[in-house]
C-alpha cells in the first residue's frame, strides 16, 4: 500500500529505518498490548483526547491475525488504556489538591 500510495504522492521509498522509526515515535502502533496502551495513553494525554480510533492492519494480514489483534485490542489495550489514564488523573486530582 505504501509503495502505490508513495509513488502516486511523491513520497520516498520506504526502509526498515522507516517502519522503526514510525513505531517507536510515529503513528504506528506496533508491539505487545502493553507497549501499544503506553502509545495510546500517551498520544490520549498529550492532545487531550477523548477517544481514539485506528485501522487494525494496513496491508496483507491473514484473517485469523486480524481478529487476534482485535481481540486483544478489546481484552488486553483498551482496559489497560483506561487504568492508564485513570491512574494519571487519580495523581493529577491528588497533587492539586
Amino acid at each position: 500500500m505504501f509503495g502505490r500510495i508513495g509513488r502516486e504522492r511523491g513520497w520516498g521509498q520506504v526502509t526498515k529505518e522507516h517502519f522503526i522509526n514510525e513505531v517507536k515515535y510515529g503513528s504506528f502502533y506496533v508491539g505487545t498490548p502493553e507497549q501499544v496502551a503506553r502509545k495510546i495513553a500517551y498520544a490520549m494525554k498529550s492532545i487531550g483526547a477523548e477517544r481514539f480510533d485506528f485501522k487494525y492492519s494496513n496491508g496483507p494480514m491473514a484473517h485469523s491475525k486480524l481478529m487476534n489483534s482485535i481481540e486483544l485490542y478489546a481484552t488486553k489495550v483498551v482496559p489497560m488504556v483506561k487504568e492508564i489514564l485513570s491512574a494519571d488523573r487519580a495523581a493529577s486530582i491528588a497533587t492539586s489538591r
